[in-house]
C-alpha cells in the first residue's frame, strides 16, 4: 500500500462530515436570506444540487482510485459555479453590499479536498482558483471578498501542510513496524541457527580434528563457517536488508539511478579469513564497472587461497578518493618471488594478467601488484573518477 493512503482515507472521511455540516449551514443561511433573492425558487434548486453533490463526493471519495484529479477538478468547478450563481439569483444591490453567497463556506470543502490529495502546494492552487471565482462573483475585490479569500488561502495552505506531515509520520510508523517484524524474524532465525546449525558445525570440527587426515581439513572449514555464523548471530542483521525497504530521511545516502554501490559487492567476500573495510557512504560506479571490479577482487582472493598458504589472511580496503576509486587487496601470505608473474604469463598461465590487470585496463584503470617473498602480496585496483560513470 502506498505510503500515506490510510491518512488520506481518514481525512477524506472527515471532509465528508465537514461537507454535511457546511451544507446544513448553507441551508439555514438561505432560509434566512431567501426573501432577498430575485429567484428564490432557483435558489432552492441550487441548494438541492449542492446537497446532491455533497452525497456524490462522499460516495466517490470513499475509494482511493476514485480520488483522481478529474474528480477533484470537477469538485472545484462545481463549487465555483454554485458560488457564482449567486450573482444571477440574488439582488445585485445585495451582492454589491456583500451579502453571503448561496454556498457560504461549503465551497471551501473543494479546496480542502485539493489540499488533502496534493499537499499545501495544490491546496494553494485550489484556493487561488476559488478566490478568483469569488472576486468575479462580487464584481470587484472588496474588503469582505479579500478577507474571505485570505481565509480560504490559509485553509488550503494549513491543511495541505498538516497532511504532508501526517503522511511522513505514517511512513515512519510503517517503517518502524516493519523493522519490529524483521527483528522478531531475525531473533527466531538466530535461535534456530544457534540450536541446530552451530551445534552440528561444532561437532564436525571436533570430530574432524580427532580423526585427522582429510577429515581435519573438513573440520577446519566447518570451524570457519561456525565462527562466521556466530559472528552474524551475535552482531545481528541489518533490519533494512530484511524488510527490503530504506528508512525515511536518507536522501544523502540515496543511490543514483544506473549506479551500483561497490560496498555491498565487496562485503560479500567477507569471511573469517577475509576482512573488508569500506567507507560509511555509498561508493557508486556503473553496473559494468562494478562487475569487473568485483571479479578482479575475486581473482585476487583466489590467488590468496591457492598460493598464499593455508593460514593466510586477506584484507580488502575500499577508498573513494576525490579523483579515483581504489580497492586494495592485501594478504600476509608467502608472497610472490621476483619474476614469477612474468614467467606465468610467458607460459600461458594468464590468471593475474587477464583476470586482474586486463579487467582494470579495459575499464580505463590499472592494477598494481606489489609482493615480496615472505611478506605477502598487495593488489591495488585504481579506477579514475573520470571514467566511473561509463556503462
Amino acid at each position: 500500500m502506498r505510503g500515506g493512503l490510510m491518512v488520506e482515507g481518514s481525512l477524506f472521511r472527515a471532509l465528508g462530515i465537514y461537507r454535511v455540516l457546511t451544507f446544513c449551514y448553507a441551508v439555514v443561511t438561505y432560509l434566512r436570506e431567501a426573501d432577498h433573492y430575485r429567484h428564490p425558487g432557483l435558489g432552492w434548486a441550487v441548494i438541492c444540487l449542492i446537497g446532491g453533490w455533497t452525497v456524490v463526493t462522499i460516495w466517490v471519495y470513499r475509494r482511493p482510485r476514485r480520488r483522481n484529479w478529474w474528480m477533484l477538478g470537477a469538485d472545484l468547478a462545481f463549487a465555483c459555479a454554485a458560488m457564482m450563481s449567486t450573482r444571477w439569483l440574488d439582488d445585485p444591490a445585495m451582492v454589491a453590499r456583500g451579502e453571503p453567497t448561496i454556498t457560504t463556506i461549503w465551497v471551501s470543502s473543494a479546496v480542502i479536498a485539493w489540499a488533502i490529495k496534493g499537499g499545501w502546494r495544490l491546496g494553494v492552487v485550489g484556493a487561488l482558483v476559488l478566490s478568483a471565482a469569488a472576486t468575479a462573483e462580487r464584481g470587484a475585490l472588496t474588503g469582505d471578498t479579500l478577507h474571505n479569500n485570505v481565509l480560504v488561502l490559509l485553509a488550503g495552505l494549513t491543511v495541505g501542510y498538516l497532511v504532508e506531515l501526517a503522511r511522513k509520520g505514517e511512513r515512519a510508523m510503517s517503517h518502524a513496524l516493519q523493522i519490529e517484524v524483521a527483528t522478531r524474524i531475525r531473533d527466531v532465525l538466530a535461535r534456530e541457527i544457534h540450536d541446530n546449525v552451530l551445534q552440528v558445525l561444532a561437532l564436525v570440527q571436533r570430530r574432524g580434528a580427532e580423526i585427522g587426515g582429510e577429515a581435519a581439513e573438513l573440520g577446519r572449514l566447518a570451524g570457519e563457517q561456525e565462527a562466521a555464523l556466530r559472528a552474524l548471530v551475535s552482531s545481528g542483521w541489518d533490519a533494512d536488508s530484511l524488510i527490503g525497504a530504506a528508512p525515511p530521511d536518507r536522501s544523502r545516502q540515496r543511490q543514483h539511478p544506473g549506479t551500483v554501490d561497490l560496498r555491498g559487492l565487496l562485503r560479500a567476500y567477507s569471511s573469517p579469513r577475509v576482512t573488508v573495510a569500506a567507507p560509511g557512504t555509498p561508493v557508486e560506479v556503473s553496473p559494468r564497472q562494478a562487475r569487473e571490479l568485483a571479479a578482479a577482487v575475486g581473482a585476487a582472493l583466489d590467488n590468496v587461497r591457492n598460493h598464499a598458504g593455508p593460514n593466510a589472511h586477506a584484507w580488502i580496503l575500499l577508498e573513494d578518493e576525490p579523483d579515483r576509486v581504489v580497492i586494495t587487496v592485501r594478504d600476509n601470505g608467502s608472497g610472490i618471488p621476483p619474476g614469477r608473474l612474468e614467467d606465468a604469463a610467458a607460459e600461458g598461465r594468464l590468471g593475474v594478467a587477464q583476470s586482474i590487470q586486463g579487467r582494470l585496463r579495459d575499464l580505463g584503470g590499472e592494477a598494481v601488484i606489489t609482493s615480496a617473498p615472505g611478506q605477502g602480496t598487495e593488489v591495488e585496483l585504481r579506477l579514475p573518477r573520470s571514467v566511473r560513470v561509463t556503462t
